[in-house]
């Protein structure tokens, strides 16, 4: 059995009801998800040695029509889907380890992503770099149809905001993808944590393996710098206007405003 999602991708796409997975609808392919288990990311939390969901999530990287697949491959564009657990990690939020993008030889840039919830509320936490000073911190609150794009260069992570419901979404990525975890796991996790309290407020506490650092909470917002309509899906948005979506795999078409860029 499957679970319909509450904002509509523009692919025909279900929650598998039983795993970590989407359903893949007439014309759409991709690949078994990867499931992200906890031993992979427990140097990277709050407290390692927390019990919780296993798998935490699952991921499929390069989902599309059929009829698309060409110009995905040709643009270095890629579309990944993923599902989220509930519950929680010891008292922690369920989320991904958080990574930097290395950089894609085709461009020769840490590319941006774009992220899109589809089912459920997610945080999507992101910093500047993953040094001892990581800059400026935001932890940015999204909910069905929203989007968040992380710039070039940034360490995040995607957080289940709640944790009695599992979390979907999907993101354009660079079809060069790699995630670097070196400077997150050089300080065991990004420099802040999202606790889950018992009067179900989510309490950040800070990791004193950096440098103190301000953290900034914002809503999701529109990106019309960039050229994002707020309005559609990613995938009708790429369906639409191929050049639309672009500046994730050419990210040098936004050169002028990755500087002074905050999600």
């Amino acid at each position: 059995m499957s679970l319909s999602l509450e904002y509509d991708p523009g692919l025909p796409l279900r929650i598998c009801e039983d795993r970590l997975a989407f359903e893949y609808g007439h014309d759409v392919f991709g690949p078994e998800p990867e499931m992200r288990r906890l031993d992979t990311i427990r140097a990277s939390l709050w407290d390692p040695q927390c019990d919780g969901p296993d798998p935490v999530y699952g991921i499929a990287m390069d989902v599309g029509r059929v009829q698309d697949r060409a110009v995905l491959q040709e643009r270095f564009l890629l579309f990944a889907t993923l599902v989220y657990a509930s519950g929680r990690l010891g008292t922690e939020l369920v989320r991904s380890q958080g990574h930097v993008h290395t950089v894609a030889p085709h461009s020769g840039w840490s590319p941006p992503e774009i992220f899109e919830i589809w089912s459920g509320a997610a945080i999507v936490y992101a910093q500047e770099r993953a040094e001892d000073n990581p800059g400026h911190c935001i932890a940015v609150t999204a909910r069905a149809g929203d989007k968040v794009v992380v710039p070039p260069g940034w360490a995040h992570c995607v957080i289940n905001a709640d944790p009695e419901h599992r979390m979907s979404l999907g993101a354009w990525c660079d079809r060069q993808y790699g995630f670097d975890y070196t400077g997150v796991r050089a300080h065991r996790g990004l420099a802040w944590f999202p606790i889950f309290t018992d009067s179900g407020d989510i309490k950040w506490h800070s990791n004193p393996n950096y440098s103190p650092s301000l953290l900034e909470q914002r809503k999701a917002r529109a990106y019309p710098e960039l050229g994002l309509d707020s309005t559609q899906s990613l995938y009708r948005q790429f369906l639409d206007n191929p050049d639309s979506v672009m500046f994730v795999p050419e990210p040098q078409r936004a050169a002028d405003i990755w500087p002074a860029f905050i999600p």
